[in-house]
């Protein structure tokens, strides 16, 4: 049996010196990306494969990532909680954004739960001890007390999602208000003049700037008083609230679902009840994620970028860890409206 690759046999195989190979599969920042192709094509060739635990001591890295999905229950039903986490296409979106960020960074992400307060415990004593460089931190519930928790224990933290309380961490976000406005501008365009709306849960900012944001757009067109029933972005919940507006607004001739999963079933509780879509009936959801593309009608919503969203948290990672100490930074997303035939 041969001797396994080295560093030296990946720089004849690039043409390039060892300490340039050793640069680019380190991570350092400020080599040329033809370069860095180059190096990663010899590796590849030449079946190098780094010793992570010797890299480790040299760069203090450990090469992975904590993706941590936060909800803020006490104690409750952490199976039925994982059922939702992995059931839900917005968080299979999310991990594969982060996914294709770090591969090839040759990084990989550790998916951590935090259903429970014990749970949380765990997370942040676990990321102290170092076996991630930092976290990625996704949290359902504005009242959710991790973000604190990990900045106050001196975690790298990015977060999808402003915080409902300032924590000094970076984040992504949405322009959330923008894309309920396209939606609302959307559906008076084609003539509704008796919409409802099924809101996100109100404890979280993306449910509230939705909310707002589309009875802003509509009362800018005359309509004072907008019908809402308050979902929790699943589809159970989309159902029961179609079915409350349905009987208490038998009238009603457009629906903004505040993500796609009640859309779906707000479709679904319309067909059921004889209403035509769109005909009779508008609606649009947002997120554009697989629930929009597998509605019959193919439903119109506003595009959340989610996976580049999720690979933007990636790079303020990487480059709060090259630079501790430096302020952090935000970005925030434009919505897009996609039209299909609900609306």
């Amino acid at each position: 049996m041969g001797r396994p690759p080295t560093l030296e046999d990946v720089a004849r195989v690039a043409g390039v010196s060892r300490a340039t190979v050793s640069r680019v599969i380190n991570g350092t920042r400020n080599v040329d990306p033809a370069i860095q192709e180059t190096v990663r094509a010899a590796v590849r060739t030449t079946g190098y494969a780094p010793n992570s635990a010797a890299r480790s001591l040299v760069t203090r890295r450990t090469g992975a990532v904590g993706l941590v999905i936060s909800g803020a229950g006490e104690g409750g039903d952490e199976a039925a909680y994982r059922r939702y986490v992995f059931s839900d296409p917005f968080f299979g979106r999310i991990v594969d954004g982060v996914m294709g960020a770090l591969r090839p960074r040759g990084m990989h992400p550790m998916l951590m739960l935090a259903e429970t307060s014990d749970a949380r415990e765990q997370v942040v004593a676990h990321l102290r001890q170092g076996i991630a460089d930092g976290a990625l931190l996704v949290s359902t519930h504005g009242e959710d007390p991790l973000p604190g928790m990990l900045t106050a224990a001196g975690v790298p933290t990015v977060l999808f999602a402003r915080p409902a309380r300032p924590v000094p961490a970076g984040y992504v976000d949405l322009a959330h208000r923008d894309g309920a406005r396209l939606a609302a501008e959307h559906l008076l365009a084609r003539g509704c003049r008796r919409p409802v709306t099924i809101c996100g849960p109100l404890d979280v900012l993306a449910g509230q700037e939705r909310l707002d944001g589309f009875n802003q757009a509509m009362a800018r067109h005359g309509h004072a008083y907008v019908p809402c029933a308050e979902g929790n972005f699943t589809a159970a919940s989309g159902e029961q609230s179609m079915t409350r507006l349905l009987r208490e607004h038998p009238d009603l001739d457009g629906v903004f679902a505040a993500n796609d999963l009640m859309a779906r079933a707000a479709v679904q509780v319309l067909r059921e009840q004889g209403r035509r879509v769109p005909e009779d009936v508008a609606v649009i959801g947002f997120d554009d994620s697989s629930a929009a593309t597998s509605t019959r009608p193919g439903l119109t919503t506003v595009r959340q970028p989610v996976e580049e969203m999720a690979g933007e948290m990636v790079t303020l990672l990487l480059t709060a860890l090259e630079s501790p100490g430096s302020s952090p930074r935000s970005v925030i997303f434009e919505p897009e409206l996609v039209a299909r035939e609900s609306a």
